[in-house]
């Protein structure tokens, strides 16, 4: 008996989507594992066939999401799911993200604490080692009172300060955002989860060696070349941090 192992396109499709979740709520686990994330902050990832549209999870604490918590929403914040369930309310962070640059295809926002330092005071937040290359020569801040006014909660929930967010952001991989946090860009998933776990160990570190002195930071050649370098390998560290959240759930 011959048997047809052929696969349709439909298929494929929905197999490459299915992958694309998996590693979507890995990613989940491992931003909340790393301390990250806590109860709120989230990711998403570029819809791997729509490309005007993302996937992101329902509103819930990201340490809990599941296949099954993944909706899909379009850049202009609207979720299309059957279920009629709604996701995070600062979804116009990524949206605004895609829309304004197409190398982007995955985003994190959270609050990590070392983070927040660095958008409310002169210190500006640079790369002091070779894992944090990726921050450039210094890392932009996004002040929402510029769009927002005095007496706003400091939540991007509109379109329109997404994308001033997004200009804020520009070209870099990071913004802090003053009194709130900070965004990551990359182009995968596996990329933005090293920069956004990498940006609180390098806000770590730097707050740490301020106590000592002087701190001689990464030149913009040095940073280009350590980010090249580190999107070579980062299938190590996430393989790390994977088996650390499979092992922490189970």
């Amino acid at each position: 008996m011959i048997e047809d192992f052929d696969v349709t396109p439909s298929e494929l499709m929905k197999q490459e989507l299915n992958a694309v979740i998996e590693e979507l709520v890995m990613a989940n686990k491992i931003l909340y594992n790393e301390g990250v994330v806590d109860g709120f902050g989230h990711i998403s990832v570029r819809h791997p066939e729509k490309q005007d549209r993302f996937l992101i999870a329902k509103s819930m604490a990201p340490g809990l999401v599941s296949a099954d918590d993944i909706l899909e929403c379009d850049f202009e914040g609207v979720i299309h799911d059957a279920q009629g369930r709604r996701s995070y309310v600062e979804r116009f962070i990524h949206s605004e993200m895609y829309r304004a640059r197409s190398d982007v295809n995955a985003v994190v926002h959270s609050h990590s604490m070392s983070v927040i330092p660095f958008g409310v005071t002169s210190q500006r937040l640079r790369p002091i080692c070779h894992m944090s290359g990726f921050l450039g020569a210094q890392t932009p801040i996004y002040e929402i009172r510029h769009t927002a006014g005095e007496s706003s909660d400091l939540l991007i929930n509109s379109q329109k300060l997404g994308k001033s967010l997004a200009n804020t952001l520009g070209s870099s991989t990071v913004a802090l955002m003053r009194g709130h946090g900070s965004v990551a860009v990359g182009t995968s998933i596996k990329q933005v989860v090293y920069r956004a776990i990498y940006t609180e160990l390098n806000a770590k570190l730097q707050l740490e060696s301020m106590k000592i002195g002087s701190i001689e930071f990464l030149s913009e050649g040095e940073a280009q070349a350590t980010a090249a370098m580190a999107d070579i390998h980062l299938e190590r560290p996430w393989a790390l941090w994977k088996e650390k959240a499979l092992a922490q759930s189970a």
